[in-house]
């Protein structure tokens, strides 16, 4: 037999592992009883337990019984019952754009698929000039966004300032004047509402500002949305910078996602909403994207738009898919508080009102990167090292234990002993 030749692979570096579910793993193989996860982006119960929202085992055990299901290929573009419910609830029923039919979703694989989608497309027809136009994402913003635009092939991708350190809130000046600069018909995503990691976002005057520089700039905006209802227990108060946009007349597109609200995480089931200008532009830029998710994924999956579609469709369904959404935010917006007293009656250095300035599902402590890896190594309690926690994490049992554990970590770095 012929001696191989040598592997076409042998070059191949290890990349390095994705952070937050490196730590995900970090604390699985931790045997202390006490560990914690505040890492990890999902929903926990106050047992520390993932939630199936009721809803959605109501709907699956009818679904379970439909003599008509099958598992034949959706559309390329996806269920159009769904794009079309998931739309209204983003947009609002009568958002001027869905009554003019200039409005049209796109079934994607989560919020990341949408995003994905998205950045292709962008690539290949926004703005066709000799330049690609640079993108901006907040600073600090969801990891996964540079890759995301990075391997659609931007190559400029720039971020506004956003976070204040000091103040531990928004750097609304820096944020305005860097948009204010941005090079003319640049392309800026916006988080809806929740932003992630900071749990910091504008307020209504705040984004009315926002619109008028990209207005004024003729900057291209695209939403990722998602936490609607997650956020503040209110889909309208959550869509509402979407919804101002859209009213204001902007070209947009949005990205949504149901694995939050729905619970639906490895479902993957999200939707991308094109808004233009007029409704003749639709089908072209349809036609576009068709053959996008054709050659990267072909078809979306089925079982979790139909939850989604029969939930939204129905009006008791859908009012008890809202009370569920209810259920969860209230449960966060419990864990602020009591984190924000405890800190306070455990008299915890700092001032610790951004615990409940902040909203959704993450929150920014403040927490130095030594303070991160003393609450790893010393009281195996897991966050990444910006010290964003996920609020889900807490809950009765172990809010003491971390308050405790961050009172002695800010207190030993004070001391100089980190």
């Amino acid at each position: 037999m012929a001696k191989l030749p040598p592997s076409q692979f042998a070059d191949v570096k290890l990349a390095n592992p994705v952070a937050v579910f490196q730590l995900t793993a970090q604390c699985k193989a931790d045997s202390c009883e006490k560990k914690i996860n505040l890492g990890v982006g999902a929903y926990r119960t106050d047992e520390g337990q993932p939630w199936v929202l009721p809803v959605v085992k109501s709907v699956e055990a009818h679904m379970a019984k439909d003599p008509l299901l099958n598992h034949e290929y959706l559309p390329i573009l996806g269920a159009q019952d769904f794009c079309d419910a998931a739309t209204k609830i983003c947009l609002g029923e009568d958002s001027s754009a869905i009554v003019e039919n200039r409005v049209s979703g796109i079934q994607s694989l989560g919020g990341t698929g949408a995003l994905r989608i998205a950045a292709e497309f962008l690539k290949r027809f926004y703005n066709q000039r000799e330049t690609c136009m640079p993108v901006f994402v907040s600073d600090p913003t969801w990891a996964n966004h540079y890759g995301i635009f990075r391997n659609a092939g931007f190559n400029d991708i720039r971020r506004y300032r956003y976070w204040d350190t000091n103040t531990r809130t928004i750097n609304f000046a820096g944020f305005t004047e860097d948009l204010q600069t941005a090079p003319e018909y640049s392309i800026v995503v916006f988080h809806a509402c929740a932003h992630n990691p900071t749990g910091i976002d504008p307020t209504q005057e705040q984004w009315k500002t926002l619109a008028k520089i990209c207005m004024d700039r003729n900057l291209f905006p695209i939403f990722d949305c998602a936490y609607q209802g997650f956020a503040s227990g209110d889909l309208d108060v959550d869509a509402w910078s979407i919804r101002y946009f859209v009213q204001a007349g902007f070209e947009m597109l949005v990205c949504q996602s149901f694995s939050k609200n729905f619970g639906l995480y490895n479902e993957r089931i999200g939707n991308l909403i094109l808004v233009m200008r007029d409704s003749k532009f639709l089908a072209p830029s349809r036609s576009q994207i068709e053959l996008i998710i054709r050659t990267m994924f072909s078809n979306p999956p089925s079982h979790g738009q139909r939850v989604v579609a029969t939930t939204l469709k129905n009006k008791a369904l859908k009012q008890e898919w809202i009370e569920n959404v209810q259920t969860m935010a209230n449960r966060i917006k419990d864990m602020r508080q009591m984190l924000h007293s405890k800190l306070r009656a455990a008299g915890t250095p700092g001032n610790w009102d951004h615990i409940i300035n902040q909203i959704g599902m993450f929150s920014y402590t403040g927490l130095t990167e030594s303070q991160v890896e003393y609450l790893i190594k010393e009281k195996h309690i897991y966050l990444p090292s910006s010290g964003r926690i996920s609020m889900c994490g807490l809950n009765e049992s172990n809010v003491d234990y971390f308050v405790q554990a961050v009172h002695e970590a800010i207190t030993v770095s004070q001391n100089g002993k980190l």
